[in-house]
Order: C-alpha cells, then sequence, then structure tokens
C-alpha cells in the first residue's frame, strides 16, 4: 500500500522561486467549504486553525481528507503544549503543523522532536491511522521514513520573547518555515493593530535577517496587497490573503453591489 500522489509540503516551501498563496479555514471549517477552496485553483495551500476555533480531531480529519483529494496540501495552526497536540493533527492526515505563540528555542526544539521519528525527533509510534496508510506500510521503517520527509513544521513568531530568540530558532534542525503573524507581534510590541508602525517592520527586518542567515523561508499573513508586497519585497515567499469569513464576507458584499439597482431600499 502506497500514499496516493501527493504535493510534499517540505519540498514546495524549499522553491522559492514563486510566492506561494494560502488560505486560512477555521471559522468555516467544513469538508465542502475545504473542497470548493482547494477546487477554486486560487490557493498553493489551506491552513486548519485549531488555535483560535479548537478543531477537533475528526474536524481535521475531514478537512485534510478533502484537501488531500484536490491535491492541496495543508497543516494546521495548533498551540503545542504536550507532544499529543503536535501527533494528532498529523495522524489526522494534515500535512504538517504550525505552532502558534512560541517564546523560546527550547519549545521549537520540543516541537521538533515531537512532530518526527528517530532520529530527527522522538514522537510517539502508530502508524494505524491514514498517516501510517492504517498500517499498510511495507515496513515500519519505510513508514518512519516516509513520515519524517513529509512532515511540515513552521514556527510562528508573534511574541516580543520568540523575536529576541528568533536568530536561534531559525536555526534549529527540522524546522521548515518560520511565519510571521503581524497581529500578535504588533500586539507584544505595545503598537496592537498598528501594521505601519516602524517597530513591526523594524521586527519583521529582524526575522527575515534571520531566516536569510538560516537559508529558511517565511511566511507572513498579509492584511491587504500593500503589507503583501512589503512582505514580499523582504524576502517573504507564502503569503496567507484570506480567511475563510473574509472570503465569504467578500462575496455577499460584491453580490449585494451587483444587485443593489435591483433591490433599492424603499
Amino acid at each position: 500500500m502506497t500514499h496516493a500522489a501527493r504535493v510534499n509540503l517540505r519540498e514546495l516551501v524549499k522553491d522559492r522561486s514563486r510566492v506561494l498563496s494560502s488560505l486560512l479555514i477555521g471559522q468555516l471549517c467544513d469538508p465542502k467549504f475545504v473542497e470548493l477552496a482547494c477546487l477554486s485553483g486560487k490557493f498553493d495551500i489551506v491552513w486548519f486553525d485549531q488555535e483560535h476555533v479548537g478543531l477537533t480531531t475528526p474536524q481535521i480529519e475531514h478537512a485534510a481528507r478533502a484537501a488531500r483529494a484536490v491535491g492541496i496540501p495543508n497543516f494546521v495552526r495548533l498551540y503545542a503544549q504536550n507532544y499529543a497536540d503536535v501527533m494528532r493533527p498529523i495522524e489526522a492526515g494534515s500535512d504538517g503543523i504550525m505552532a502558534a505563540m512560541v517564546r523560546t528555542t527550547a519549545e521549537v526544539e520540543n516541537i521538533v522532536r515531537w512532530s518526527r521519528f528517530y532520529p530527527q525527533g522522538m514522537r510517539g509510534i502508530n502508524g494505524s491511522g491514514v498517516d501510517g496508510l492504517y498500517g499498510g506500510y511495507a515496513s515500519r521503517d519505510a513508514y518512519y521514513q516516509d513520515s519524517n520527509a513529509r512532515v511540515f513544521v513552521a514556527i510562528q513568531i508573534e511574541t516580543a520573547e520568540a523575536l529576541a530568540e528568533v536568530e536561534s530558532i531559525a536555526r534549529v534542525p527540522g524546522i521548515d518555515m518560520i511565519f510571521v503573524g503581524p497581529a500578535d507581534l504588533s500586539q507584544s510590541l505595545g503598537i496592537p493593530g498598528q501594521f505601519d508602525h516602524p517597530r513591526l517592520w523594524e521586527a519583521v527586518d529582524k526575522v527575515a535577517t534571520a531566516c536569510r542567515a538560516a537559508n529558511l523561508p517565511w511566511a507572513a499573513l498579509a492584511v491587504g496587497v500593500p503589507m503583501a508586497e512589503q512582505f514580499i519585497n523582504r524576502g517573504c515567499t507564502l503569503i496567507t490573503h484570506a480567511v475563510d469569513t473574509w472570503a465569504v464576507n467578500a462575496g455577499i458584499s460584491m453580490i449585494g453591489e451587483q444587485w443593489a439597482g435591483v433591490f433599492r431600499k424603499q
């Protein structure tokens, strides 16, 4: 038994010849919505927000399956308090995880350890779920090697503490990407929501420099095209430019504008 052909997310983000697009799915996390978004052809990657929405393991299983069926890689954002927090989304079929609210290099080292099997880490072994082909790998070694080659690990820099250690965090073996969370990072810097503040962009420059030194790609969530362009000009190669509820609200607004002449308010 083998995995159906699928995009290796770890390899995808290494290719920095173009900027990748991504969609955050949280409040509207349903397999049909995931499938619709993936079929649109507008996104290279989708990711699921367990941190803010509290997605269950079955929800992640169904969402990951829907993305996988269309050939779009996915990962889960989570708050990693222990190895089970990290391991379960991977065993549910996600291509990897992104750890939120990280503060120290030691935390990052643990997250990598919980994500990968020996010798890259010490993830708990099961293999009876979809990530292990429901026990269908030809050998245990094949399962361990394939999983270690596929499982994507991203780390969010969104706290002042993590920013202070970003150089060492970026050099932790096994990390695939750093992700800038501008909203929480600005709050941690005492300038909440001030996306044009020089201190925020000084922080972004520090992240970009650390990633460049470590030869590590980095990503960010952009609120509007001008913000995305500022990230890209600094070397960002993955932009989250859409959120599920933003997309639905934009569609509703567009329909309202198109039909405004027909349904005039009396």
